[in-house]
């Protein structure tokens, strides 16, 4: 295999990120608020719901990870994956998105189901996809710094569309089904279609007890996935709650677009910075320090007052910069501990561990909503009430889990991650016992 990706390749690979981002960001910032105050379900019942939809998907994604090692065809292990998603995925959009009345909690989460059920199809086997499109430490954090690029691109695109259409939150809701309706299919037929599978290697199968404890004795991935779930619980919380801060913590409603809009921009930008940080630092240092940064930007968050949108727009830029490692760097170092587990197994399970990422993402959103939204009904936060949100101690609670929640995650999360011990020079190592096959 050659460890350089040519530009082509790495564009069309990238490519179907930006419109499965655009499915990623209404599921966890505009779709609980819609559903819980718009189409009026309540805080606490939308919470419960989308918890229980993601817990199903948890579920999910260990099935799914498993088949795209174990399935060969003709046309490879992990793009039928893809193709096979997309009457799912766009099923459920279109329901999800654009809902029909009666609208009931078992409606959202029949759809909710059924669009994770797709977007796991997609995801696990586009990332394990990834991972294998090269051998080389530095050359995959360029492969998924592109590929959260494009990501990130259509998470802009969900952020400006709404801004662009006007209209209540239901015509935005409508607006982005459309867009992402219109060009999914098209972005994965180009991926598909361009973009080679590297030959599959080396795969026997074993009992699951055996592969979790070869898994079980793996120090990075240990290290990396409880790291990983920290931090991703600390980006999912202010995710989660943004739209609610800025508009009834805040008081300026109308800089929510500009603010996202800022903070993706500054992420896309910073990927390559972290990228050559990572070439000088390691991977898992260049991570540690960005959470480092992050964690002093968020820590003053509490203490903007009511109007103070200059303040919130700096620390945007502290923490839109330091999302640039967010994107590239951990899923970089996950196709490493595949490396790990593929010399210890003498059997490549891209797409189980990957499918193990998966749960570790997904759980991250999952504690999120289901943590968040019960503990703001709980201390008194009513959003769309007489006074614009109820209690000032609902509006404390809101600051404290956006902001200082958060920064002990990411603590924790550092902590984890910084004696990781796979560098360059062990990867390496551990290729060429991959290559060398059982005699090595």
């Amino acid at each position: 295999m050659n460890d350089r990706v040519d530009r082509t390749t790495l564009l069309a690979y990238a490519l179907p990120g930006l419109p499965i981002a655009m499915v990623g960001l209404p599921l966890y910032i505009y779709l609980p608020a819609f559903y819980a105050v718009d189409l009026g379900l309540g805080l606490g019942v939308v919470g419960a719901v989308l918890l229980a939809a993601r817990l199903w998907d948890i579920v999910v994604d260990l099935g799914i990870g498993e088949l795209s090692d174990r399935i060969h065809t003709r046309f490879g292990r992990r793009r039928p994956w893809l193709v096979l998603s997309l009457p799912v995925i766009c099923l459920a959009v279109e329901l999800l998105f654009r809902p029909v009345a009666p609208v009931t909690w078992q409606y959202l989460l029949v759809w909710s189901m059924a669009l994770y059920l797709g977007w796991t199809m997609f995801l696990l086997p586009y990332g394990a996809w990834g991972a294998e499109l090269s051998t080389d430490y530095h050359e995959r954090s360029r492969i998924s710094g592109s590929r959260e690029v494009a990501s990130v691109l259509g998470t802009l695109a969900a952020v400006t569309l709404p801004a662009l259409i006007g209209g209540d939150q239901g015509d935005a809701m409508n607006g982005l089904a459309l867009a992402i309706l219109a060009l999914l299919p098209p972005a994965v037929a180009i991926a598909v279609a361009t973009v080679s599978e590297p030959a599959p290697g080396p795969y026997q199968r074993q009992s699951l007890m055996e592969g979790y404890r070869v898994l079980a004795r793996n120090r990075p991935f240990r290290q990396l996935i409880l790291a990983y779930l920290f931090n991703g619980i600390a980006n999912a919380l202010p995710a989660t709650l943004f739209l609610m801060f800025v508009q009834y913590r805040l008081k300026t409603p109308g800089w929510a677009g500009i603010l996202l809009l800022e903070y993706f921009l500054l992420g896309v930008a910073s990927v390559p910075l972290w990228v050559m940080a990572s070439r000088r630092l390691g991977k898992h240092r260049a991570w540690v320090l960005a959470m480092g940064i992050a964690c002093l930007a968020f820590a003053v968050v509490p203490f903007i007052p009511e109007g103070g949108v200059v303040w919130f727009a700096l620390v945007c830029v502290v923490t839109g910069l330091c999302l640039g490692a967010d994107l590239a760097l951990p899923s970089s170092m996950w196709a490493d501990v595949v490396d790990w587990d593929t010399a210890e197994m003498g059997t490549e399970r891209a797409g189980l561990l990957f499918a193990l990422w998966g749960v570790a993402t997904k759980l991250a959103l999952a504690l999120a909503v289901g943590i968040a939204f019960p503990l703001l009904e709980m201390f008194g936060f009513v959003p769309g009430g007489a006074d614009g949100a109820g209690a000032d101690g609902g509006l404390f609670v809101l600051a404290v889990l956006y902001a200082w929640v958060p920064v002990a995650f990411k603590l924790a999360a550092g902590i984890l991650i910084f004696r990781y011990e796979i560098d360059a020079e062990m990867q390496a190592g551990l290729r060429r016992r991959i290559e060398a096959g059982p005699a090595g």
